[in-house]
């Protein structure tokens, strides 16, 4: 359904900008997208959708900060928690 709204934005962006028709039709269609704009169902469609957005974009940071908390504690696991580092002190090295 995403694809096909933004086609048709795509679309009316294209003959408003392209289109022969003159000032007259620009200004017709100017006020109409003010209107669609302006309207409250819009308004609430653009707020879910930004709520969406939030959502996915905190899941996604989320799932960045386990992979690293995981990268992590492998890395240390093969480091063998600092022992090797211990062990090195310990050698006098």
């Amino acid at each position: 359904m995403g694809f096909k709204r933004g086609m048709l934005v795509g679309l009316g962006v294209g003959y408003v900008l392209g289109a022969q028709a003159g000032r007259e039709r620009y200004e017709q269609i100017r006020r109409w997208a003010t209107q669609i704009a302006a309207n409250p169902q819009v308004q609430q469609m653009a707020e879910r959708g930004r709520d969406v957005a939030n959502q996915a974009g905190r899941r996604g940071v989320g799932a960045v900060q386990g992979a690293v908390s995981k990268v992590g504690t492998s890395v240390r696991d093969r480091l063998g928690n600092g022992q090797q580092e211990t062990y090195v002190q310990e050698m006098g090295m």
